[in-house]
């Protein structure tokens, strides 16, 4: 088995969503097992603060703020990448997302395309632009981040389901046709992360649950059969697992990380 510490060593990978949160603890997580990597983000600070701590493990790194819903700006990040790095990319995980908890009668028609031009119409963009590459080196890892709402529905979360359950419908088709490329691709599917994302969705949820803001994590953390919260570097671990080689016969999957929540 390859050393861990070396398990991406000549590898290029880009992150997509890299700022903080899962995305950051992915990206670092790559570079200390041997990866260059692009930091994606549409917070120029936050994603400079994760450039640079993956430059202090000793690897290449560049920044690149781009918003993944649009098609214009996908393409000059590609066109970055390629003059940084050749047009090469062996691992792109297209982790960048939003949510909203509200009931469906709120959910207004830009709440709704919001929602899904980041969470579904970014990954298809950033896999349209960067899948030719793949295709031309006959090798690639596309991780492609769902979630456990993915699996099973919510109450008030009617657009983050769809693009959630979507998103793993894209990963299985996707999966099909660049199979006989030697490029893997799977799906990721988190259970909840009490990331900085989380600072504004707990008063949602508050909301939902009719419950004080101060008590939804310890509710949420207590419905984890597992027994503790759920750390971005419980993704990081997973996502390193996909993008390595040894997950070479692994295509199409949708992979859960939830200590126990979703089974399916």
């Amino acid at each position: 088995m390859e050393k861990r510490k070396e398990r991406f060593k000549d590898k290029i990978a880009l992150v997509t969503g890299a700022g903080q949160g899962i995305g950051k603890s992915i990206a670092l997580r790559f570079a200390r097992e041997g990866a260059d990597v692009i930091i994606n983000d549409i917070n120029l600070e936050s994603a400079r603060s994760v450039t640079d701590e993956v430059s202090k493990l000793g690897r290449r790194s560049i920044t690149i703020v781009a918003d993944v819903s649009s098609s214009r700006e996908v393409e000059e990040m590609k066109k970055k990448v390629e003059k940084e790095f050749g047009p090469r990319l062996d691992i792109l995980v297209n982790n960048a997302g939003i949510a909203k908890i509200l009931p469906f009668t709120e959910t207004t028609e830009e709440i709704w395309d919001k929602i899904m031009n980041v969470n579904l119409k970014g990954t298809f963009l950033c896999c349209r632009a960067f899948v030719p590459w793949m295709i031309e080196q006959k090798y690639g890892k596309i991780i492609n981040m769902s979630s456990k709402s993915g699996k099973s529905a919510n109450a008030w979360f009617s657009a983050y389901c769809t693009s959630k359950f979507a998103i793993i419908g894209f990963t299985q088709s996707l999966a099909l046709d660049l199979a006989s490329y030697g490029i893997n691709v799977n799906a990721i599917c988190p259970g909840i992360v009490f990331t900085p994302h989380w600072d504004e969705l707990e008063k949602q949820y508050a909301r939902k649950r009719e419950m004080p803001v101060e008590k939804v994590r310890e509710y949420l953390a207590g419905k984890i059969p597992l027994g503790r919260p759920q750390e971005p570097e419980d993704v990081a671990a997973v996502a390193s697992f996909l993008a390595s080689d040894e997950s070479s016969y692994m295509t199409g999957q949708a992979i859960n990380v939830t200590g126990g929540q979703e089974m399916r």
